[in-house]
């Protein structure tokens, strides 16, 4: 990206099972832009507490260890990862145990903030002509001034049918109950399920995911001037 041109940043935000994470990731690869997966640096922190014996239930605890925390991600969308340290964490941040926690670490302000920085620097050195960033927070917080900005939901019960396809030998009911348990714990921090001024809403429930990669490359391209 030449120095005179204006990065073009789409701001994603949504419900648990949404689809937003591999919709994103899709339509950046179509789009030929960078894509960052900010709810995997919450996994990856609640990851780290898990395997370093950090309490997830003592904020204090979770806060002091933010300063050894070390990780990074792939933002190129056909080299996705996740590493914490030297520990490749791509699959082990998506195993149940560390779902469980992930908003114990994620709703302690302190956290939200120091990744929230975080979040932006990755944006800021993305050499694409353009960046999707997907997340809970991200059309409100991290990146208000986006260009594009959308709300990507769907009805519970497709959210629960698209989640549970993508598990193997958990039942449909505990998905739900988990998809319902991570909405409240993170509403109580922030407002994604209803979409802010200015950003627009893709509703796909009843769209499939090709579909849905089209409704968002086609606001993008949209958004952009010829």
């Amino acid at each position: 990206m030449s120095a005179a041109a204006e990065q073009i940043v789409v701001a994603i935000d949504g419900p648990a099972g949404s689809g937003k994470s591999s919709v994103s990731r899709e339509a950046a690869r179509q789009l030929g832009f960078d894509y960052q997966d900010t709810g995997a640096a919450y996994r990856a922190l609640a990851w780290r507490c898990i395997h370093e014996g950090i309490d997830t239930l003592e904020p204090s605890d979770v806060i002091d260890s933010l300063d050894s925390f070390e990780w990074s991600i792939g933002i190129n969308p056909a080299d996705y990862f996740v590493r914490v340290g030297s520990h490749d964490v791509t699959e082990a941040i998506r195993e149940p145990h560390v779902t469980s926690v992930v908003s114990s670490v994620a709703r302690i302000p302190e956290v939200r903030g120091y990744l929230v920085e975080q979040f932006r620097a990755i944006i800021a050195q993305s050499t694409q002509r353009g960046i999707i960033v997907e997340g809970r927070d991200i059309t409100t917080v991290v990146a208000p001034q986006a260009r594009v900005r959308i709300l990507l939901t769907a009805s519970e019960e497709a959210r629960i049918s698209r989640r549970s396809a993508e598990l193997t030998g958990v039942s449909a009911q505990a998905t739900a109950t988990e998809l319902s348990f991570r909405d409240t714990q993170d509403l109580r921090v922030v407002d994604f399920m209803n979409a802010a001024d200015g950003v627009t809403t893709i509703d796909s429930t009843d769209l499939d995911f090709e579909q849905t990669v089209h409704a968002v490359v086609d606001l993008v391209q949209a958004s952009t001037p010829d």
